[in-house]
């Protein structure tokens, strides 16, 4: 049987595109609060494990889904693309919504199966640093997963393929080293979901401003490094 050329190959739909935003966002909230739940509780993993799952899990999000969403799977990566204008304020609202949702779906998952124990699996600040310094440090992180993300984004698929495991191995790296300064969320929605259903709110404020602002930045130095957006970036961000 003849393969069809990629030209006739249909384009995903929007429900394609937020069906696939909701469930990556879904799993990785999932797997990185269960992860910490079993290492805050002691259940054998350790604390390079705790890192190589999250970088894991988002380069297989990235090889599944990049085609069909670009696999932002993560609010702050969708308003870097939009403040970079490489997709529209629209489509960003639409990915939000999924975004959240799979968020909060995974939340209240692990909510389900453990309870109270939640709560060791939201992000937080290091008992040893300041809220500021947590800020400043998901801003850091954030902008350098971010500029990764654009210099990876080319026509033939990424945020896709070819940059997945760049991308998967920077948010591992983030880890190692400030993960016990703000839990390196570097993801709003990973974040948020676990909090609030949690019931821990007071730091959520560092959850949403340094990821958010850290993407922004990102934005802008990629303008100064690459230029505007080609078209292959705009298709690497919104998907096939």
């Amino acid at each position: 049987m003849i393969p069809r050329s990629s030209s006739h190959v249909a384009k995903p739909s929007l429900r394609q595109k937020v069906s696939a935003e909701l469930i990556g966002t879904f799993f990785v909230t999932l797997v990185p609060t269960v992860v910490d739940i079993g290492y805050y509780t002691g259940e054998h993993v350790d604390y390079v494990s705790r890192w190589l799952a999250r970088g894991f899990i988002t380069i297989a999000l990235i090889y599944a889904l990049s085609a069909v969403s670009g696999a932002h799977i993560n609010p702050a990566v969708s308003l870097g693309f939009a403040v970079r204008r490489a997709m529209s304020v629209k489509l960003l609202c639409w990915y939000w919504a999924a975004q959240f949702l799979g968020a909060f779906g995974a939340a209240a998952l692990t909510r389900v199966l453990f309870g109270s124990l939640l709560l060791l699996g939201a992000s937080h600040v290091g008992s040893r640093f300041t809220y500021i310094q947590a800020t400043i440090t998901e801003i850091i992180l954030t902008f350098l997963v971010m500029l990764v993300i654009f210099g990876c984004a080319e026509e033939q698929a990424i945020i896709g393929k070819q940059g997945a495991v760049a991308i998967g191995l920077t948010i591992a790296a983030c880890g190692f080293f400030a993960g016990p300064i703000s839990g390196a969320s570097m993801n709003p929605a990973r974040s948020i979901a676990p909090q609030i259903l949690g019931g821990a709110i007071d730091q959520t404020w560092i959850y949403v401003a340094g990821p958010f602002a850290g993407a922004a930045a990102a934005a802008f130095a990629a303008r100064l490094l690459f230029g505007e957006p080609d078209s292959g970036e705009r298709k690497a961000a919104q998907g096939g």
